[in-house]
Order: structure tokens, then sequence, then C-alpha cells
């Protein structure tokens, strides 16, 4: 069961601009504010849920304090579950099938492209990335599932961000190599990913 209805991400330009307009939106409904602060490369995000109602005139609030200072935004009234789950900070797991990758310049966006496919096909979600600071502001998402249920992920999603002129990259893996896919289970950050034994060759 969903702990938060509805969610909704701001991201803004300018540090100051967007700890200002996070303190209007959440003097503005009784909403909860799950997660805020600057990202990479100097910009501030803010990531807020409750009921849909109350989300939507904080979100509204936010908007009308950023203005031109917002570089991207996303308000999702009815989030999946497992879109929900995933941005709390659960992880799915490869099952060995086929992958999709979803890299987008923004978080906001990759998290609207997410929910699209989710909500249209039968991929589960493995990892969202949101903006963390290795990723420089980007959003990454990753799908598992059959290869035609990916291909119709994948599809759904660069259909979204293409109408809406984002910038993105996206690829279809689809028969990953094991290690791939027990790398991708213990987490997409470098440093802590844990070696891998392969096997192969080594020198003396």
């Amino acid at each position: 069961m969903k702990k938060y209805p509805a969610m909704a991400i701001l991201e803004f330009r300018d540090i100051s601009v967007g700890m200002h307009a996070t303190d209007a939106l959440l003097k503005k409904s009784p909403i909860s504010i799950l997660k805020c602060g600057a990202i990479s490369p100097g910009r501030y995000m803010t990531l807020i849920g409750g009921t849909t109602a109350s989300v939507e005139e904080s979100y509204s609030e936010g908007l009308y304090w950023g203005r031109e200072n917002i570089i991207d935004h996303v308000f999702l009234p009815d989030i999946h579950q497992e879109l929900h789950d995933a941005v709390l900070g659960q992880r799915g797991k490869s099952s060995g099938d086929a992958l999709a990758v979803i890299e987008t310049n923004t978080t906001s966006c990759n998290i609207r492209a997410s929910e699209l496919a989710l909500k249209g096909t039968s991929v589960t979600l493995v990892e969202i990335r949101l903006a963390d600071s290795l990723l420089h502001g980007k959003g990454v998402s990753i799908f598992n599932g059959e290869l035609h249920d990916i291909e119709a992920a994948a599809e759904t999603a660069v259909s979204y961000l293409t109408n809406k002129q984002f910038n993105f990259t996206h690829r279809i893996i689809t028969a990953p190599h094991e290690a791939l896919i027990e790398g991708i289970n213990s987490g997409t950050e470098f440093r802590s990913t844990q070696l891998l034994n392969l096997g192969g060759e080594t020198a003396l």
C-alpha cells in the first residue's frame, strides 16, 4: 500500500530560490517533505508526498515562487506503486530477462517517463536514481522484463521524452551478461559496487 498517494518533484536552477520556494510550499498545505537539498551542478531539488489535494496545492505554490527558475517539475496524482517504492529507496531485482535503461538530463522527466512505462506495460522497475551526487543532476531508470514488454516500455518512455523535447539517451539490452545483472542488483553506483569474480585470466 502506498504511504503517499501523490508525489511531486520541483527542480530549481538556483539553491536560494529553491529553498525559498520550498519554504512557501511547505506552509501552503499539510504535506510531507520527503527530501530536499542541493544537487549537482549547483541546483536545488524538492520531493514532496501526501494526499493528492495537498500535494497539488503545495506543488502549485512551489511553481509560483520558482517561476522561470524552475528547470523541470512533475506532479503524479496517483503514483504507480513500484515507482512510489523506488522513489523511497527500495530496489527491485533483475531476473535476467531484457533490460531497458533510460537516462535523462533531469529527474522529473525521468520520473514521468517511468510512470508511463510502468502503467502501460508489464515491466519491473529495478532502480531509479534521482540526481544523486555522481549524476550531475541526471535521472536514470532501469527496467527488467520480457523483451517485447521492455521494447514497449522503452517506446512509451521515448515517445513521451521526444514529444516534450527532453534530452535523453536509452538502450535496450536483450540478453544481459550474468555479471552485469549481478552488478545492477547490487547497485549501479560504481564506488559502492562489489568486485565481481568472472573467472577470467589474471596476471601473475
